[in-house]
């Protein structure tokens, strides 16, 4: 059967102009077509964010090399997601006054108090995600450097890897809340801590999977490492430049 696009004019047959794209079905504008909207085109709740929630969790390093390798019809975009994440969390650090800083670390910083610092992250959280993901791309690329991939598919996945651990600080928001200003507090960041990196081991050792597991989970933790390194370098400069006075 053939179809005419009601979008630019061009004839054709099946579900979708091989012109434009525009589907061949254009339903009536209602409530239904509202709320698919909203499911569809802003959160893709249908077959985006939540499908790619459950693979992170379930099967991170294959579903990643998935989508590096084409299959990428029913994942969320990995920037976008993180954006979505980040500024999520961003918003719920600023609505709840919510902190995990260490505030005798932050004393040590001439002119820098608590709150100022915990209301600067709230409102930049997203950047400060986004940026963190080129230093852990980095420090993967230098250490699974001969497995193959690019620098831009180590930023792929370690976008992934930063909304796996921005799923799992939403999802216990409430826990974190309820704790916070207590002594337990500090006891639950840790362990997040050890947590985020264990699901950053687990997705490089199944993302990397042409070299032992053994290995994999070496190279894993020693990317951690390099980043960190990296991440206390740049730290450095940062103090440097900008004159920010310890006492």
């Amino acid at each position: 059967m053939q179809i005419t696009c009601k979008n630019c004019g061009q004839t054709y047959s099946g579900h979708f102009c091989n012109n434009c794209g525009q589907p061949a079905a254009t339903h009536k504008l209602n409530l239904h077509f509202i709320w698919h909207d909203i499911q569809h085109g802003f959160f893709h709740f249908d077959k985006g964010v939540l499908y790619t929630a459950k693979e992170l969790f379930t099967r991170p390093g294959d579903s990643i090399r998935d989508f590096v390798e084409g299959k990428r019809v029913k994942h969320f975009k990995p920037i976008s997601l993180v954006i979505i994440l980040a500024t999520s969390y961003g918003l719920l650090r600023h609505l709840f006054h919510f902190s995990v800083l260490d505030k005798k670390a932050l004393s040590s910083f001439k002119g820098v108090s608590s709150e100022t610092a915990n209301e600067w992250i709230s409102h930049h959280y997203a950047w400060i995600i986004l940026l963190s993901i080129p230093l852990f791309s980095l420090a993967s690329y230098l250490v699974f450097k001969r497995q193959g991939y690019n620098f831009i598919e180590h930023l792929v996945l370690n976008a992934y890897v930063a909304s796996q651990k921005l799923l799992l600080r939403i999802a216990i928001f409430p826990l974190t809340k309820f704790l916070n200003d207590t002594p337990a507090i500090k006891v639950l960041v840790d362990f997040l801590l050890v947590i985020e990196i264990g699901l950053m081991v687990w997705t490089y050792m199944t993302f990397f999977n042409n070299i032992s597991r053994i290995k994999a989970l070496l190279y894993a933790l020693l990317s951690y490492v390099v980043f960190f390194i990296i991440f206390l370098v740049l730290l450095t400069l940062v103090v440097v430049l900008f004159g920010i006075k310890t006492q």
